[in-house]
């Protein structure tokens, strides 16, 4: 027997002798457990020793300090300076706020939304017309004005705050969600899918065709592929109107609606209705015989869902200053839905990083850094041709390396992972 088989821990009377690797891990396990027994006796008052943070501080910390992080990079001269990277940052977290109002859809309630891409369009479509200029002969030309200020006085059509359009464009989309709801109660899986598919692409082909129908003295009312261009930019009361050359304003709101939108996921998560998501989810006939309404849980998936992507659209027509029918494509639905696969489903941190990562792709590394690649090489194409190829090839090594997604939830990594213990205990107080 080797010197270094044997092992003495503190407080016991005799070695482990070690046979086979096996079994020497084994023991070795058994030994840490019992060591970190001795060496760490309970306290027989129930209280923890050392200084301990409370509980809401302990899982606020990090965030928190994230979040501190990202509000103060705009002030570093190499980041603000740049408003190229200041509206690709802003961008980021318009996705944020779509992908996590996906996640209560497809994460939380288990309903496979092909159609999110809608919601986009009805929060975008808001601006168009409630802050712009589209509807130039309404009031004798002389517009409407509410809570505006500025040059935007004196222009016609209709010109509302951006908060008030903020508000109408929750109420568009959370309408559209119930509808969009109603026709999928009796459904599961594939055919919520089908269904969802059907609507996104119904409100896409609206926002291209409905160009030639004119309402309110002749105005079309989408404008089709042309767009609605310029929209107002972005006045909150109490502050500087938002410019187009500086884009650290932009930001700062963006991330003011990813904080407000994460409050209110995880206040979801954690109430009744998101305890009911998740039985749905998991087995609905199990749900409903315990007492789940399927028809109101469904539907308040769906309308909360909804009204994030109508914020994130209303945002993004007002940043990029145009609402146009070709930013409404069935593509750009797999796009926020590949963004919480990535991060994982029902995960709202790794939704978070997942919308964050896609975006840097999207907008960066392909059409920046690796687009002329191809090129290089002696071969007729660029990367930005073949970008959705390279979101499926991304999925396909998650599929395969890591199908719970970068940050999981806690239920769906017991699930999947191999050799996990997933008793009815440990999936029943299991969290994100």
């Amino acid at each position: 027997m080797d010197a270094g088989d044997r092992v003495q821990l503190p407080g016991l009377d005799h070695g482990v002798q070690a046979v086979g690797p096996s079994r020497r891990a084994d023991e070795g396990r058994r030994m840490s457990v019992a060591a970190s027994e001795v060496q760490t006796p309970p306290d027989p008052t129930g209280k923890k020793s050392g200084f301990q943070l409370p509980g809401w501080a302990e899982k606020g910390l990090i965030p928190g300090v994230v979040l501190a992080i990202a509000a103060l990079l705009p002030f570093i001269p190499s980041i603000g300076d740049k408003a190229n990277l200041m509206q690709q940052m802003a961008v980021a977290l318009a996705y944020v706020v779509m992908a996590l109002g996906l996640n209560i859809i497809v994460g939380f309630a288990g309903l496979l939304d092909l159609g999110y891409v809608a919601f986009f369009a009805f929060g975008a479509f808001a601006v168009g017309w409630f802050a712009s200029g589209h509807f130039a002969y309404v009031n004798d030309e002389k517009g409407i004005h509410f809570l505006v200020s500025g040059n935007t006085l004196n222009l016609p059509g209709i010109h509302f705050n951006f908060l008030i359009v903020l508000v109408i464009a929750i109420v568009l989309t959370t309408i559209a969600g119930m509808i969009i709801g109603l026709p999928t109660l009796r459904l599961r899986g594939d055919y919520i899918a089908i269904v969802t598919l059907a609507f996104g692409e119904i409100i896409g082909r609206l926002a291209v065709n409905l160009d030639e129908t004119t309402i309110l003295g002749g105005t079309p009312v989408t404008a089709g592929r042309q767009g609605i261009s310029p929209v107002d930019r972005i006045d909150l009361p109490f502050f500087e109107p938002f410019t187009v050359l500086d884009k650290k304003p932009w930001y700062w709101f963006a991330l003011f609606l990813v904080v407000i939108v994460l409050f209110v996921n995880f206040r979801l998560r954690d109430s009744r209705m998101g305890r009911a998501w998740v039985a749905l989810r998991e087995d609905e006939i199990a749900a409903v015989a315990m007492g789940v309404p399927a028809v109101k849980t469904k539907l308040m998936a769906y309308a909360s869902g909804a009204a994030f992507g109508g914020i994130s659209g209303a945002f993004l027509a007002s940043l990029l200053n145009t609402v146009n029918a070709d930013q409404f494509q069935f593509s750009f639905s797999i796009l926020v839905l590949a963004m919480v696969i990535l991060g994982g489903l029902g995960s709202i941190w790794g939704v978070v990083i997942g919308a964050i990562v896609l975006s840097i792709i999207n907008n960066y590394l392909i059409p920046d850094v690796i687009n002329g690649v191809p090129g290089d090489l002696g071969l007729e194409f660029d990367m930005t041709q073949i970008t959705f190829a390279i979101y499926g090839f991304l999925l396909l090594l998650m599929m395969i390396l890591r199908p719970q997604g970068l940050l999981p939830e806690r239920r769906h990594k017991m699930e999947l992972t191999e050799h996990a213990e997933t008793t009815d205990e440990t999936l029943y107080t299991a969290r994100a």
